[in-house]
């Protein structure tokens, strides 16, 4: 016994000795300082345990530092989606993915988180998935069992009973039915409360119809205006960012007055919904380049003609609000839908993004500065300064002159680790 217990001891003490600090230097042609707009030439960026100790212009290496040497490239912040489902695929459209026993979507949200971070995406906002799926990777990405971006999930979207955030696709008897749908402002604290338990850090509720639903009109609000008070005053009073889905003028003006942090889609903002996200610092959250993979796509993918109606009818719209809320000055940051198209292919809206109003670096903002302050995590992700995460990318061309570079980065780096 006198030998075990000598042992143990020898184990606690090693444990509670603190590890040598892991020192990593990157180094390439030039920093895109992301704040500035200005580009920082011969940078060496030191991270240690994880962490940005300092960049340098025109630095050393430090001694000892594992060296990642990126001549040739350009650094950028690593970038932030703030609209993804990881748990779903655009291949399986309409009642196609009933074909599928309910694990089969975990496992493709393992696959979905790998393809974000390879595209460059070293943070993603979840918001909705089914069976707290994506809750289960995110904690095993931070346990080391798989390879992925940082995660912040939202779990079960709240919504109205029969609203878009329900399950409306099937009929009574099999009783579906999503965990999160109530009614009335104590049945959606409630919801709130069980999404925060089972470690949600955003909540989402669908103040309007949508697209991809049965029964559901994008344009008409579906919450009450106390529903959604109650959502964000519980919400805020557990210290959760919420996000609205919102097509039509009256639901994103509801949200907004409700003060909803972010608003999603905004795909029929009015002159009103504009000037209200203005003055209360609202973000939109606008995903203008998805519809070009679900009208090529979709048909041939299951989606159902009821649905494909409904984007063919909004689509355009969206695009032409948001250039006039950019140009309004509204605060925008980087949203792509991701499951309604491809994990990997999101990136291309960075160009579609300039198409309809933003200047290259206003786009890159939005997926890094913009983002990172609308997650509560301003000066942890989206910067490349000293106490951020070390999480960057590299690209080989200059994203300031051709935005497209962004669609397909050359070098992924996450917490100082080399990763694609």
């Amino acid at each position: 016994m006198k030998s075990i217990a000598t042992a143990a001891a020898a184990i606690a003490l090693l444990s509670a000795a603190p590890a040598a600090a892991e020192t990593v230097a990157v180094t390439a042609d030039r920093l895109l300082d992301v704040e500035s707009g200005r580009y920082v030439e011969a940078p060496v960026v030191v991270i240690v345990d994880g962490k940005i100790a300092s960049v340098t212009p025109g630095g050393e290496v430090p001694e000892g530092a594992a060296h990642i040497d990126l001549a040739g490239h350009t650094l950028l912040p690593g970038l932030i989606d703030m609209h993804v489902h990881l748990d779903g695929r655009p291949e399986y459209g309409g009642y196609s993915g009933l074909q599928f026993t309910d694990q089969f979507w975990s496992a493709i949200a393992v696959s979905n988180a790998r393809a974000m971070l390879d595209a460059g995406f070293t943070t993603v906002r979840n918001l909705g998935d089914t069976d707290y799926r994506v809750i289960g990777v995110d904690q095993a990405i931070g346990e080391g069992w798989l390879v992925g971006p940082r995660i912040v999930t939202a779990n079960h979207a709240l919504g109205a009973t029969g609203g878009h955030c329900d399950e409306t696709f099937l009929p009574p008897s099999y009783g579906a039915k999503s965990p999160a749908a109530a009614d009335g402002a104590a049945a959606l604290r409630a919801a709130v409360r069980e999404q925060r338990k089972y470690g949600a850090e955003v909540i989402k509720a669908c103040a309007t119809g949508g697209v991809f639903s049965r029964n559901t009109a994008p344009g008409i609000q579906q919450l009450h205006a106390d529903e959604l008070e109650a959502i964000v005053d519980e919400a805020h009073f557990w210290g959760l960012k919420t996000a609205a889905h919102a097509h039509g003028a009256d639901g994103i003006k509801a949200a907004i007055r409700a003060g909803f942090d972010t608003i999603e889609h905004a795909s029929y903002a009015d002159d009103e919904a504009i000037r209200l996200a203005r003055q209360n610092g609202t973000y939109f959250s606008m995903d203008i380049f998805n519809t070009e993979y679900t009208l090529s796509q979709g048909a041939a993918n299951g989606v159902l003609e009821e649905n494909l109606a409904k984007e063919r009818s909004l689509s355009q719209a969206q695009r032409d609000n948001f250039r006039r809320a950019h140009e309004a000055g509204v605060k925008m940051v980087f949203a792509s839908d991701a499951g309604v198209m491809p994990h990997e292919d999101v990136g291309g809206q960075f160009r579609v993004m300039v198409e309809y109003g933003m200047s290259p670096i206003e786009a890159i903002r939005a997926a890094t500065v913009n983002a990172a302050d609308a997650l509560g995590q301003a000066g942890q992700v989206g910067v490349l300064k000293p106490g951020a995460w070390g999480d960057m990318i590299a690209v080989d061309g200059d994203p300031l002159a051709d935005v497209g570079e962004l669609a397909d980065v050359d070098v992924v780096i996450k917490g100082g680790e080399l990763v694609n």
